[in-house]
């Protein structure tokens, strides 16, 4: 999958994330199919033609998010990987996640999530994404196992699937009945599961 559909060719980086987290958050408040390609044309604030000259379909807007998304997180693991302490830094992003810190975003995912079960080409971008996540996760086990990333995904790739399965379901929960025992066992799940690598990993 490409990393960014192309946007006009004199919108920067910085014009083009803000294009997208326009766009973003008119899919969160209305939803994938709610929102219009005029709504979501007026929330970018290009001309509806021009909107569509970049974003032909709705697909075509939630590949372009995925891949800001995408490049955002690999910046995320590179800088945890960087660290001196990369399983704090894993930690520290998890709870972030699951205690509000992006709640626009799981709202945003709960939507495509939902249109991924009818439409092949979203459930195609999410699963991208999911392995993305996983992979890097793999390669943060590597580092700490001491081993290949390819005996930690035999052995751990369930594990790092689990972990972003989790995330990603606690992260799309409504917001507003917050559930602090809920997340508190999520978390410790989570924690378990970092565990038996670690352990593992000493052994």
């Amino acid at each position: 999958m490409n990393n960014l559909l192309p946007l006009p060719a004199n919108t920067g980086p910085e014009r083009g994330a803000e294009i997208l987290g326009r766009i973003r958050t008119a899919f969160a408040e209305k939803g994938f199919d709610g929102s219009s390609m005029q709504d979501l044309a007026r929330a970018a604030g290009m001309s509806v033609g021009n909107f569509y000259r970049y974003f032909p379909s709705k697909d075509a807007i939630v590949e372009a998010m995925v891949g800001y998304d995408m490049a955002e997180m690999e910046r995320d693991f590179a800088a945890i990987l960087e660290s001196a302490d990369p399983l704090t830094g894993i930690r520290a992003k998890i709870c972030e996640r699951l205690n509000g810190g992006c709640a626009e975003d799981g709202r945003l995912w709960a939507e495509i999530t939902a249109a991924a079960h009818r439409k092949p080409q979203i459930a195609r971008i999410c699963g991208q994404m999911e392995e993305l996540v996983a992979e890097n996760l793999l390669t943060v086990f590597a580092r700490l196992a001491g081993t290949s990333p390819k005996v930690v995904a035999q052995r751990y790739g369930a594990h790092a699937r689990f972990i972003v399965m989790l995330v990603k379901a606690a992260a799309m929960r409504k917001r507003d009945a917050p559930d602090p025992d809920l997340t508190a066992l999520i978390l410790g799940t989570i924690e378990t599961t970092l565990s038996e690598i670690t352990d593992a990993a000493r052994d």
